[in-house]
């Protein structure tokens, strides 16, 4: 039975001392939860019990022993356990969200940020589907709470193609048409809000301000939404800008305060 142990930063874990590629053993009877080695044979409940801290170890380990399990949490009780490696936080990163590139704690899928997400792209709380935000959505791309559809803003919206609200303002235009539109294409190939900076990468200024890069083998890269809008507005021929001012309901005073781009 293999899974995952969490130590302290000095490889104790409940007055034990521990170590990588070794084997511990306690001599006394094992009960789920109260006597014995705990580990949970998934990483993201593991941080149920700890706090989601880089300076924590995470660990692959294996029961050689007798063991109990515990199906509601994955967690696993042994009296014998091999200590196999230890997890780069970026291992820990993947393993702990059950996909890749998630974020946060206990997601599962892919790209998701937020608490207990699953599907793609999600953030906010329990969400489901893809790409949604805010409460217990599901579908695809809803905000707001208890939407199911697609792209409904709001509460309890079931609407399949909505129309899409431009400078605060309806418009004829589709949700899926919008998505298919050549400014959507322009901000989703070139507007960059994150970009992870491995560490050799790094100048002395960005490893001062981020001092756990050392673990995380380096750190994401946050742009503010000017600094984002403004790298991808410089890069912009006249023809892919006048996308922008040829929308319907075009207001040059609030693309200005949402973009930061005066026109």
């Amino acid at each position: 039975m293999k899974g995952y142990k969490v130590f302290n930063p000095d490889f104790t874990c409940k007055g034990m001392q521990y170590k990588e590629n070794e084997v511990f053993e306690v001599d006394l009877p094992i009960k789920i939860c109260e006597k014995g080695i705990h580990f949970c044979q998934k990483a993201s409940l593991c941080f149920t019990y700890y706090s989601f801290d880089p300076n924590n170890i995470v660990c692959e380990v294996e029961a050689l022993g007798d063991f109990e399990t515990h199906t509601e949490d994955s967690k696993v009780c042994t009296n014998k356990l091999r200590v196999i490696r230890r997890l780069t936080w970026q291992e820990v990163l993947v393993a702990a969200n059950e996909g890749a590139n998630n974020t946060g704690h206990s997601n599962t899928g892919d790209r998701n940020s937020g608490y207990r997400n699953s599907g793609y792209r999600n953030s906010g709380y329990r969400n489901s589907g893809s790409s949604n935000s805010g409460y217990r959505n599901s579908g695809s791309r809803n905000s707001g709470d208890s939407n199911s559809g697609y792209r409904n803003p709001g509460a309890f919206c079931v609407d399949e193609n909505p129309v899409i609200w431009l400078f605060d303002k309806p418009t004829k235009i589709k949700v899926k048409d919008w998505e298919n539109s050549d400014v959507i294409r322009t901000m989703n190939d070139l507007l960059e809000l994150t970009i992870w900076i491995p560490s050799g990468a790094m100048t002395e200024k960005e490893k001062q301000t981020n001092p756990k890069w050392e673990t995380t083998e380096g750190y994401l890269k946050t742009k503010t939404i000017h600094e984002a809008w403004a790298d991808m507005w410089g890069n912009l021929d006249k023809k892919r800008k006048k996308l922008f001012t040829d929308l319907p309901n075009f207001d040059a005073k609030k693309f200005k305060t949402i973009t930061g781009i005066e026109v």
